[in-house]
């Protein structure tokens, strides 16, 4: 695996929350365009303490999840447990682990930054070794007879 593409998609919380989600939707689109890929992986959204910030992740994700839909491009979910093991071979691991183990799978001369980078970039892994992967490659080879080759993006 190697990595083509990273980064965040940056937003202000000066903005209204629709703006905010707008900018999200645009630039991931634009990124599908540009990247074409046959899947799209996404974390689960983990329920904790601040239930605020559990909704906002959870509206981010939905309008991922609708880019992704306006593409034909099929999504899998993965817990934060599942991603971590397939990363750092432990669910408990923590982020700076992670940061590491992305940069070492990839091949980068550093570990990635920031840390949400690097948590997109192990969910790529994470689809890419597991079953999500093998189904995804199923469905594009049903939709246009072969692939034209995989891609990871974070």
């Amino acid at each position: 695996m190697v990595a083509l593409d990273g980064g965040v998609v940056e937003t202000t919380p000066d903005q209204p929350m629709e703006r905010r989600l707008e900018r999200i939707h645009r630039s991931l689109a634009e990124l599908l365009a540009w990247h074409e890929p046959k899947a799209m992986a996404i974390e689960q959204v983990y329920f904790g303490k601040n239930v605020r910030s559990a909704m906002a992740v959870g509206q981010a994700s939905g309008v991922a999840m609708l880019a992704a839909a306006e593409r034909g491009i099929g999504c899998f979910m993965y817990t934060p447990q599942a991603i971590k093991m397939a990363v750092c071979g432990s669910g408990g691991a923590g982020k700076r682990q992670v940061q590491r183990m992305v940069g070492t799978l990839l091949g980068l001369p550093e570990p990635p930054t920031p840390d949400h980078a690097a948590d997109a970039l192990a969910v790529a892994i994470c689809h890419g070794g597991g079953t999500g992967h093998r189904s995804a490659v199923t469905m594009a080879r049903e939709a246009t007879g072969a692939l034209r080759g995989e891609r990871i993006a974070g």
